[in-house]
C-alpha cells in the first residue's frame, strides 16, 4: 500500500534552514505528481508546493516562493523541501502528498507529517 513518511522537521531560528524529506513507497513514484502541504492547529491545511512526476514543473504558494524549493529523486523515491530564510510564522506540522496524476493539485494519500517550529 501507499506510504508516505516524511523527516526532517525540528526547531529553527528565524532565518534559518532545514530541509525535509518523505520517503515513497507502495506506488510508481515517478508517474506521480507530489505534493507539500502544512497545518497550523485550528487551520486548514495549506498546500504550499508541487512538483510533476519527471520533476521538471513546479509550482509555489506565494507565501514561500523564492525561499522554499521542491525536488525530487526518482531512483530513490524521496521527495525533499529544501526551506530557506525561515520565519516564524512557517511553524506548522508539514505533510507530503501523493498526487494524482503526473501533475496537479489533487491528492489522495498524505504522510503523518513532521513538525517545523521558526523560534528564537
Amino acid at each position: 500500500q501507499v506510504q508516505l513518511v516524511e523527516s526532517g522537521g525540528g526547531l529553527v531560528e528565524p532565518g534559518g534552514r532545514l530541509r525535509l524529506s518523505c520517503a515513497a513507497s507502495g506506488f510508481s513514484f515517478r508517474d506521480y505528481a507530489m505534493l507539500w502541504y502544512r497545518q497550523v492547529p485550528g487551520k486548514e491545511r495549506e498546500r504550499i508546493a508541487v512538483i510533476s512526476g519527471p520533476g521538471g514543473t513546479t509550482s509555489y504558494v506565494d507565501s514561500v516562493k523564492g525561499r522554499f524549493t521542491i525536488s525530487r529523486d526518482n531512483v530513490k523515491d524521496i521527495l525533499y523541501l529544501q526551506m530557506n530564510g525561515l520565519k516564524p510564522e512557517d511553524t506548522a506540522v508539514y505533510h507530503c502528498a501523493k498526487g494524482i496524476q503526473w501533475f496537479g493539485y489533487e491528492s489522495d494519500y498524505w504522510g503523518q507529517g513532521t513538525q517545523v517550529t521558526v523560534s528564537s
